[in-house]
């Protein structure tokens, strides 16, 4: 599908923890988090790690669009390392409004601000020439153009959310970092030290908080979730925030989605192994008689919004 599509997401960044600009990963792509979404001719932007810098590029060369909102997940560097090198940002003219985790606009300007200052970069954000309007929410939620947008927090380590977008009849879900089976190992590591009515509390509040994630995304067109790990890796990396990708096909097909991408996935695995992981998801899914579709989240990759 061409980027002439007039609505439409587009996968400009898919990697998790720091870009990975290497022959091997090509295929899937190198870049951070960062995912666009134009609908008419508004231009929402999820994440803006390494994948917004040609993002910026791309819209310098069209003159249809000089406004656009930023949601931010979290403020990890590999969700907010291209924002300094974002070019609409220091071009008068260009308003954009960023959003994300905080008490007030004040907070998140101050998170995005840090990583642009001496000895960190030589260039802060005073220098931005576009109108930069930090939001917030009105009771975790906001509107922008056609765009309904609701936040619902995840597990990562800090203040993070994810986002349930509305726009022309159809449901995208993103949450790029979100450690699904967190209480699971939660409850694993205190289990010999809880009475039973305690353990049988804990439990009860396991399912609760399941069945409220699972209705976060319930029936979502297109559902970009965190699928960064094997289960070799996630069992020595459990509670750093990110989810094995069996979780995540699992979750999704609970939910009925109708489109996963498998997203932010480890900058330490090559294309062959991703296509690996991708085919074993598929497998799981079809054992399960789902009718999910499944797919890896590539950079470059657009999907019709209207097709969906």
């Amino acid at each position: 599908m061409s980027a002439n599509t007039l609505n439409y997401i587009r996968f400009w960044g898919v990697r998790g923890s720091y870009p990975a600009p290497f022959g091997s990963h090509m295929r899937v792509g190198g870049n951070t988090s960062c995912v666009e979404l134009r609908v008419d001719n508004h231009l929402l932007i999820c994440d803006g790690g390494s994948g917004i810098i040609p993002l910026g590029q791309a819209l310098m060369a069209q003159q249809d669009i000089k406004e656009l909102t930023i949601i931010l997940t979290h403020y990890h560097w590999d969700h907010i390392s291209g924002l300094p090198f974002f070019v609409p940002a220091f071009i008068p003219g260009w308003k954009i409004n960023i959003y994300g985790p905080g008490e007030s606009q004040q907070e998140i300007e101050k998170r995005i601000s840090g990583q642009m200052i001496d000895p960190y970069f030589p260039v802060e954000v005073e220098t931005w020439m576009a109108d930069i309007r930090y939001l917030k929410a009105n009771y975790s939620q906001l509107e922008y153009g056609p765009f309904k947008i609701e936040t619902f927090n995840v597990h990562h380590p800090g203040s993070t959310f994810g986002y349930r977008i509305q726009v022309h009849d159809k449901t995208i879900v993103y949450a790029s970092d979100n450690e699904l089976k967190f209480i699971d190992q939660t409850i694993a590591d205190r289990e010999k030290d809880m009475s039973d009515e305690e353990l049988q509390l804990v439990k009860a509040m396991q399912a609760e908080e399941l069945a409220n994630a699972v209705e976060s995304i319930r029936d979502a067109h297109v559902f970009i979730h965190d699928a960064q790990y094997t289960p070799d890796d996630y069992a020595k990396k459990r509670g750093w925030g990110h989810s094995c990708y069996i979780d995540t096909a699992n979750f999704a097909a609970d939910a009925n989605v109708k489109q996963l991408y498998l997203f932010h996935v480890d900058p330490n695995y090559d294309d062959i192994k991703i296509e690996e992981l991708h085919r074993s998801a598929v497998k799981l899914i079809l054992e399960r008689n789902s009718n999910m579709d499944c797919h890896i989240a590539r950079e470059g990759l657009i999907l019709d919004i209207d097709k969906l």
